[in-house]
């Protein structure tokens, strides 16, 4: 029985010995591969508009659409754009409308090289973007990185459209606190069954400002914006970011308002309907969703002050945007957009719902998991799809990582670490 208890201790030390240098040489190769900060950089001026629309095709792109005060016209889609992904908010799914749009638009992507984001948490630098070079003109930028407003101007033209997503901050800090937790040493020494709860308990018993990813674990959407995530909530400097975040984006969409949200984005940006289909990637298993108690709430909002107070800034501006669209209007067009969805829903997925991890028949359609489960549920692709629904089904149900590498992305880091982790059991 000892004996047996010794090989077991001595295998698990061998592993976490094993675990601590493969993470190490990750971390070794992320930084190493971040490219070097060019500080002569050469300024060209990007162009004012890097729309692309061939003569013969002008004609197909002009939209009939409404104006948010309800005035009739014809508007033409705007196809430049920066989506601010933020984390744990629904953004893969934006992110798939994003890259189908792309595609069908032919634009121009900047993206990162090498990994699916542009090295975050680092602030983004424009020699981040894969083949950049000064003046190019890019259309889309839409993966996660630290937003750098000074950066970001000289990438894109100056009729970009600023868009990005919020989500309620105690749901958020729960959801980002299950994804993230394994790779905040933080949380470590969190013995209790309910981690989350023993945290707000005592947030200040396991939390350091200056640990390692500790930014996961407070005012994250503040921090993903690029600003300081520890600041107090009675600084004026965070009143003062909240007002430069309204300055210059377009628009702020809300997750709990997922449908409302494509339907503004649809109004601000002159799309058509079909651009806004959906299916919910990048979901969690719903027995693993822990339910915030009224108390536990309320301690979630209390640690994560800032993020609440931005939360409710954008809150009031959205149902502002949604009235001067109008109620009944905006009701209308949810309506029209989940029976599309439905109708796509039952040409496209096997059973109709998403299924587990383990479930999914199709490896290339595996999501990307959390480091230690396999809690995120993916789809099965109907068989026998008609032609023509059978391309838009794929790309509509392909997750993140694999539609990156069709755009053609070369992730090498990420799928590198994705069979360590596949090597580790992880």
């Amino acid at each position: 029985m000892i004996g047996n208890q010794g090989k077991q201790w001595k295998s698990m030390c061998k592993g976490l010995v094993l675990g601590t240098l493969l993470t190490s040489c990750m971390i070794l190769l992320y930084s190493l591969t971040a490219p070097p900060v060019q500080l002569n950089l050469q300024e060209i001026p990007v162009p004012y508009s890097c729309a692309y629309r061939p003569s013969h095709a002008r004609g197909q792109h002009l939209n009939t659409s409404q104006s948010a005060s309800g005035q009739g016209g014809s508007c033409t889609p705007k196809v430049d754009l920066m989506f601010m992904k933020t984390h744990k908010t629904a953004s893969s799914t934006i992110l798939n409308i994003l890259f189908r749009f792309g595609e069908k638009h032919r634009l121009k992507f900047a993206f990162p090289d090498s990994r699916n984001d542009f090295f975050y948490p680092s602030p983004f630098q424009r020699t981040q973007v894969k083949d950049y070079r000064p003046g190019m003109c890019f259309n889309v930028i839409c993966n996660h990185m630290r937003f750098n407003e000074p950066e970001i101007l000289k990438l894109l033209p100056a009729d970009t459209a600023y868009v990005t997503i919020l989500r309620d901050p105690a749901e958020l800090f729960e959801s980002s606190f299950h994804y993230f937790g394994k790779v905040v040493p933080l949380t470590w020494k969190i013995s209790a069954e309910d981690k989350v709860a023993e945290f707000l308990r005592e947030p200040w018993r396991y939390y350091d400002p200056e640990g390692y990813n500790s930014f996961y674990l407070r005012n994250l959407l503040f921090f993903d914006f690029g600003y300081d995530n520890n600041l107090s909530p009675d600084d004026p400097r965070v009143q003062q970011s909240i007002q430069a975040i309204e300055n210059r984006f377009h628009l702020v969409m809300m997750v709990e308002h997922f449908e409302e949200s494509l339907i503004l984005l649809k109004d601000t940006l002159c799309w058509d309907m079909e651009d806004l289909l959906f299916f919910k990637l990048n979901a969690r298993k719903d027995s693993l969703v822990s339910k915030l108690t009224p108390d536990l709430r309320s301690q979630a909002l209390e640690w994560n002050a800032i993020d609440w107070m931005l939360y409710r800034h954008f809150n009031l501006t959205f149902w502002r945007r949604v009235e001067a669209y109008g109620r009944e209007r905006m009701a209308r067009d949810v309506l029209e957009l989940q029976r599309r969805n439905s109708e796509m829903a039952a040409i496209c997925i096997e059973g109709g719902q998403p299924v587990e991890a383990g479930r999914i028949q199709d490896t290339s359609m595996q999501p990307w998991q959390p480091i230690g489960e396999k809690s995120i549920l993916g789809y099965n692709l109907k068989k026998n799809i008609d032609k023509k629904h059978r391309k838009l089904c794929r790309k509509m149900l392909t997750p993140e990582i694999q539609y990156l590498t069709e755009l053609g992305v070369n992730l090498w880091i990420t799928k590198l670490w994705a069979h360590v982790r596949e090597f580790l059991n992880w």
